[in-house]
């Protein structure tokens, strides 16, 4: 059975002024209900300040916690930090390492939201207040669940802050396949990066996995995985740019599974990018990909 981390404080009203809306995190979970996959539902806690300060400024910290950050950091992240969405940025880091920790239990599971790899350590930015990808990891790694973290992310966008927040550690892993031309405008250095062209399509951007995702898991060796399944590589996304079709996305998903699967790896996975004026057809994109995962994963164990 699926195993899914889900809060309700997912979902916060938008904030004025903002494109960005919160909607989808509730939308998944009613295209979850449409597709009758059987699933067990898990309630986070908030994330613990002292992870999220032990990779964040506790100056910003602050700001997040208080509703308070400045209009300058407000800009880069792109929505105000109300009350709401602050109770949601801690809830969310505690929803992936939650996801993580019954991956290392049933082999894997999902958060229904998280993938906010665009934050820094004193702001965040790109939609991301907290990056749960590296507070989790970091979490993990000190707390002796996992010896090597590996995050492969393959949203449409560079994990910058990911790769930033956790450069130079021996052990966690940043891989990101992205499109070299979409947001951030100057990329970090992860430890494996491939920018694609626009418009790369499915043939191309499967073939650049099979070849660079197997060897870096099998020179890092990583104990867990943690995916980053942003479904913005969609040919039909509004800030996607890699032009993948649904069986696209649905092979990309179950290569990645298989890939773990095959080396016994646990793998959890979060929801990441996905954008446009349809909502509901974006969490469906979303749940497909979820239920991609789940699907090679229990064939692997049948296997």
């Amino acid at each position: 059975m699926l195993q899914l981390v889900h809060h309700p404080y997912y979902v916060s009203p938008t904030t004025p002024g903002s494109a960005f809306s919160f909607d989808k995190y509730g939308l998944v979970m009613i295209a979850l209900a449409e597709s009758g996959a059987p699933h067990a539902l898990h309630t986070p806690e908030p994330m613990p300040r002292r992870w999220i300060e032990a990779l964040h400024d506790p100056a910003y910290v602050d700001e997040v916690a208080e509703s308070r950050v400045p209009p300058d950091k407000t800009r880069r992240i792109g929505f105000t930090v109300t009350e709401r969405v602050s109770r949601r940025a801690f809830l969310a880091p505690g929803g992936t390492w939650l996801a993580a920790k019954l991956a290392l239990v049933h082999g894997y599971a999902a958060n229904s939201a998280g993938g906010s790899h665009h934050a820094l350590a004193d702001s965040g930015a790109g939609y991301c207040v907290f990056n749960d990808l590296a507070i989790a990891a970091n979490r993990l790694v000190a707390e002796g669940d996992a010896r090597r973290v590996m995050i492969v992310d393959l949203d449409v966008h560079q994990g910058d802050g990911t790769a930033v927040l956790l450069a130079g550690r021996p052990d966690v892993f940043t891989f990101s396949i992205h499109a070299e031309k979409n947001f951030p405008a100057r990329k970090a250095r992860s430890s494996f990066d491939l920018g694609l062209p626009d418009a790369t399509g499915d043939e191309a951007y499967l073939a650049a996995l099979a070849i660079h995702l197997p060897a870096a898991i099998a020179g890092f060796g990583p104990d867990l995985i943690l995916y980053q399944a942003g479904v913005d590589p969609h040919r039909d996304d509004k800030l996607g740019r890699l032009a993948l079709t649904d069986a696209g996305l649905r092979a990309r998903d179950s290569f990645v599974m298989r890939q773990a699967r095959s080396r016994g790896t646990p793998l959890a996975s979060v929801l990441g990018g996905g954008y446009g004026d349809d909502r509901l057809e974006v969490a469906r994109r979303h749940v497909r990909s979820i239920l991609a995962l789940d699907e090679a994963f229990r064939e692997g164990r049948v296997a």
